[in-house]
């Protein structure tokens, strides 16, 4: 669309001039009046072959054969122009969508954002800071332009139709991502996306406090009030300060701190299964702390003592710097040959 506009801007300039200096020429050469030489203007280079509004001289001819030649040759280059760029567009668009449909079926275990407003792109963010594969779904053509353009995945359509959510992959998602501009168009995507894949990991973005219970009964595993978390955001700023510089820290995943929380799950035939945190001194080698192990079973333990064991299907919240963590993550996820 920037290209189209960008051309029509040059082709209507150039129209735009030609008539103005045309009309300029009849006015000066042969002393017409200021409309009679706009309409002869007008006349000439549009090639539509009416005679002289007024007789012209010898002079004022001339002109008029270089304002035919000249007009002429605008008027067509217009015509040809808008032309090569509206077929562009359409190839661009065919192929781009063959492109983008390629990409999707070669996605797996991804996630699919549906809406990029203001906490759609702050989703899409995180997900591309994280690494992980995803898509967007949106139904605004200008916000489809933008994430192509800040080099996502994105397809324009309507996510609250079941056809959208096959044909971004959903059966082989590993999570969703509801962000669409209102409660009643997230609760039916939720309940269209709990039926479609009911392993989905789904997470969704409410107006209203009071439907929370609604959409975790419709199936979103996460609910989130923005509002209300930006609220408590705000105050603990204020209340508490260092705790909230710490947490923003490490959650934002800030390069220059170079330190971050993750969470790494154990392999169930890691060699490094059935040990205890002392045995795996992860602190000492790798400078990594355990705040917590989620077991296996759903119990999170915070603060783990030394004698705590790790077993295979365990998730360990950890906090480190980036590189620890990914050695971390590459231990435990080694499985016995």
């Amino acid at each position: 669309m920037a290209v189209l506009r960008r051309r029509l801007i040059i082709i209507v300039t150039a129209i735009v001039a030609m008539l103005l200096i045309g009309t300029v020429g009849f006015v000066v050469i042969d002393g017409y009046p200021l409309f009679d030489a706009f309409y002869m203007t007008l006349i000439t280079i549009s090639t539509v072959g009416y005679q002289e509004v007024h007789p012209l001289s010898r002079a004022g001819r001339v002109f008029n054969s270089f304002l035919i030649a000249i007009g002429v040759t605008v008027l067509f280059f217009a015509i040809g122009a808008v032309t090569q760029t509206v077929i562009e567009l359409e190839l661009n668009q065919y192929f781009g969508r063959r492109r983008i449909k390629t990409m999707i079926d070669k996605l797996k275990d991804h996630y699919i954002v549906c809406g990029f407003g203001r906490v759609g792109r702050g989703a899409a963010t995180a997900l591309r800071r994280a690494g992980v594969p995803f898509v967007i779904v949106d139904r605004g053509e200008e916000h489809v332009e933008q994430a192509i353009h800040n080099g996502m995945l994105a397809v324009l359509a309507d996510a609250n139709k079941d056809e959208t959510l096959l044909q971004t992959g959903i059966m082989r998602a590993a999570g969703l991502i509801a962000t669409l501009s209102t409660d009643a168009d997230n609760l039916f995507l939720v309940i269209s996306a709990r039926t479609l894949n009911p392993s989905l990991r789904i997470s969704a973005r409410v107006s209203e406090k009071t439907a929370e219970d609604k959409f975790r009964r419709a199936g979103a595993e996460f609910v989130f009030a923005p509002y209300d978390i930006t609220g408590h955001r705000m105050a603990e700023a204020l209340v508490r300060p260092h705790v909230f510089q710490f947490l923003d820290f490490t959650t934002s995943n800030n390069m220059e701190l170079n330190v971050g929380l993750e969470q790494i799950s154990v392999a169930e035939r890691s060699p490094l299964a059935s040990q205890t945190l002392s045995q795996l001194q992860v602190r000492r080698d790798l400078g990594v702390i355990v705040l917590a192990i989620r077991k296996e079973d759903g119990r999170m333990l915070f603060n783990p003592p030394a004698d705590a064991v790790i077993m295979g299907g365990d998730c360990l919240i950890v906090m480190g710097e980036h590189d620890a963590l990914r050695r971390l993550e590459r231990m435990l996820t080694e499985v016995k040959a």
